[in-house]
């Protein structure tokens, strides 16, 4: 039986697409059951009604800087859904201990960048910044502190010489959509830290020819 999956998001909904195209797979271990979202203009929304999976806003303005309220809310959505896992996919709101704790090993973030480097915003520019040679993203479990839980997996990229945060971030977003799903499926298996097959996002990120020396 496919384990009960929700995605918050807060904008366009890229991973949640990637996603979805992955659930839609008949032998996929979880299946995107819900997507909750804290802003009505959010354009993952219409890509979950396109797919006919239910999706709602609880917007936090109306909780006036109230996080735990908020959180609440949310969390009582989530049980009444009969969600068993949650995946963060551009949801632009830190968490209170509260949410962390009523779902801890079992929520997932994407992060674009290859913790523990550059956690928080910014994370391509700071990258160019730095003068690295390899960037890329993590799923990792939500702790309470910002971007620091357990890594589940990741993915690389090179940094290229005429790299800008754009063509950088693009480069990062492709591997995001492979390696999300990837994630996902290891815990709704339950076979989290098992190595994936040999041409997965985790296991071969880089292109041919592109390995920086």
């Amino acid at each position: 039986m496919k384990r009960r999956a929700a995605v918050l998001i807060s904008g366009r909904g890229s991973n949640l697409g990637a996603l979805i195209a992955a659930a839609a797979a008949p032998d996929y271990p979880a299946e995107i059951a819900l997507v909750l979202s804290n802003r009505g203009d959010a354009g993952g929304l219409a890509l979950a009604a396109r797919s006919h999976i239910p999706a709602e806003v609880i917007e936090h303005r109306p909780f006036h800087a109230d996080r735990a309220a908020h959180e609440a809310a949310i969390d009582a959505r989530l049980r009444a859904a009969g969600i068993e896992l949650v995946c963060l996919a551009g949801y632009m709101r830190l968490l209170t201990p509260f949410l962390v704790g009523r779902w801890a090993w079992r929520m997932l973030n994407i992060h674009p960048s290859l913790l523990p480097a550059f956690p928080g915003l910014h994370t391509h520019a700071r990258a160019l910044a730095a003068g690295v040679r390899v960037h890329g993203c993590t799923v990792h479990l939500v702790a309470e502190a910002t971007d620091s839980g357990p890594i589940l997996a990741q993915a690389a990229v090179p940094v290229l010489p005429d790299d800008d945060e754009d063509r950088l971030a693009a480069r990062v977003l492709i591997q995001e959509h492979r390696l999300y799903p990837l994630a996902l499926r290891l815990i709704a298996a339950g076979h989290a830290g098992v190595a994936p097959a040999a041409d997965s996002a985790l296991c071969n990120p880089l292109p041919s020819g592109e390995v920086p020396e």
